[in-house]
């Protein structure tokens, strides 16, 4: 593939982590833009922290397929299925089953509730979603020409990528762009495994031996199986190519996960860059605090769809850009709540096919969906209702499945209609009485029992009109 790219979309910039900048966007071949995102590992429900790159890169795949063309893009997230974590959790849940069939119950479960739960979130599936036991034969290729190369060493079962063997041509060590750190530095602030087998602390593993009963595959250096690392980036040669144009996932993977992966791409297909743009979303707390099971706000993207609809979450995760950390907030979810119903009330049912330029001006700038969301409330204040519910269908929500949670969630009436009716009466008879005491009385027991008032003047009359609706 040639390394020469194609002049940049006028619109589109995107933040690279690598370069630490917001750059014009272009692709190595418009005709097919391609797009890597690390997906879940499939060992227990994923938590409300994984929504998030799962939305942030579901927006970015649509921009993508508007500018670009729906055949025209390439959208790849992986799914780990082979992990110390899902050994574990094989080994709970169905003791006395050989270890290899209750792994495959775990990981076919898991990643099933998954994609059901990301499917609520009104998330298009990707493109491809390889399954990293797949691909065994990909990633122990791409170790072999890493050790044949010089850049990966054998030792005690183990193939590990030598950190210190890929160099600049000055001699300086090309390892840590990514994460804009010095070797010394991510030596103290790493977990790194002491092991007697390693030349350097920093080494990573490309493949390790199996213990017994766990999953394993034969190889040039022994039974065994993958490392982390090298999965992503044997997955992302064989559905992307040796470059490709943007990688993303969660700002925690920067390091070692994303360090890692360009080092082993790089050097094993020896090309100037693996993706042309890294790109992070920020992390997410729950009600100021780092979500942990310790601290009982962990909550898992099923746990917050029993209580509130995909699209109210989805909004919830959008109103804050991308790389900013988040707060994520039972008040901030009721907010998101309002603010979808008062766009679907504004916008026509009828709806363009096509988004507002104003919208996509918006996310052509890094996706800056707070601009995106103000200029919604633009459409919603205007008459472009058909703008504004075409921009709504572009943003992935879907009107029908909000109004159906309302319905299910509205609260019972606690009185029948012809009561309330006949109060509405003796409260607009009180207001013309000027009994402005007896007209709000009224109002906040109806409110009591479930039903909320609407007043609305006609401009041109002056008359009052009271509708009534279910509290929510």
């Amino acid at each position: 593939m040639s390394t020469e790219t194609q002049s940049p979309n006028p619109g589109l910039r995107l933040f690279n982590t690598l370069s630490r900048a917001k750059e014009p966007f272009a692709p190595i071949d418009p005709s097919n833009v391609r797009m890597y995102v690390c997906g879940p590992t499939v060992y227990d429900l994923a938590h409300i922290g994984n929504a998030r790159p799962v939305i942030v890169f579901d927006l970015l795949f649509r921009l993508l397929r508007h500018l670009y063309g729906e055949d025209h893009v390439t959208y790849v997230r992986n799914v780990t299925d082979v992990d110390d974590k899902i050994n574990a959790r094989a080994a709970r849940d169905f003791p006395g089953v050989p270890l290899n069939e209750a792994i495959r119950r775990v990981t076919s479960a898991t990643e099933r509730q998954f994609r059901d739960d990301v499917a609520a979130l009104g998330t298009l599936p990707p493109t491809v979603e390889p399954r990293a036991t797949e691909h065994i034969a990909e990633m122990l290729r791409m170790t072999e020409r890493l050790v044949e190369r010089g850049y990966a060493y054998v030792a005690e079962g183990h193939a590990l990528f030598d950190v210190h063997a890929w160099k600049n041509p000055d001699g300086s060590l090309e390892y840590g762009k990514l994460s804009n750190r010095s070797l010394d530095d991510m030596i103290a602030g790493a977990r790194v495994e002491v092991a007697p087998y390693k030349r350097n602390p920093m080494d990573f593993v490309l493949w390790k031996p199996s213990k017994e009963g766990e999953p394993s595959w034969p190889s040039a250096f022994g039974a065994g199986r993958p490392g982390w690392h090298i999965e992503c980036s044997a997955m992302a040669e064989k559905h992307l190519g040796t470059m490709f144009d943007i990688h993303g996932g969660g700002i925690d993977l920067v390091f070692p996960h994303h360090e890692n992966e360009i080092a082993q791409s790089r050097c094993a297909h020896g090309t100037p860059v693996m993706a042309k743009v890294w790109m992070h979303n920020g992390f997410l707390q729950v009600e100021g605090d780092k979500m942990s099971k310790s601290l009982g706000n962990f909550i898992t993207i099923r746990d917050v769809l029993k209580d509130w609809p995909g699209d109210v979450v989805r909004l919830n995760m959008l109103r804050t850009h991308y790389r900013q950390p988040i707060d994520w907030t039972v008040a901030a979810l009721e907010e998101s709540e309002k603010m979808l119903g008062q766009w679907f009330d504004a916008a026509s049912d009828d709806a363009e096919p096509r988004p507002a330029a104003t919208v996509i001006e918006a996310l052509e700038d890094d996706l800056n969906t707070p601009k995106a969301i103000a200029e919604l409330h633009g459409l919603r204040s205007r008459a472009g209702h058909k703008s504004l519910a075409g921009s709504l269908a572009f943003l992935g929500f879907d009107r029908k499945a909000l109004a159906d949670w309302r319905a299910a969630h509205a609260p019972v009436i606690g009185l029948p209609a012809a009561d309330i009716e006949a109060r509405l009466a003796a409260r607009i008879a009180a207001r013309k009485a000027k009994d402005f005491a007896a007209a709000d009385r009224i109002r906040t027991e109806l409110e009591a029992l479930g039903i909320r008032l609407k007043d609305s003047r006609d401009p041109m009359t002056g008359e009052v009109t009271t509708t009534w609706e279910a509290a929510r």
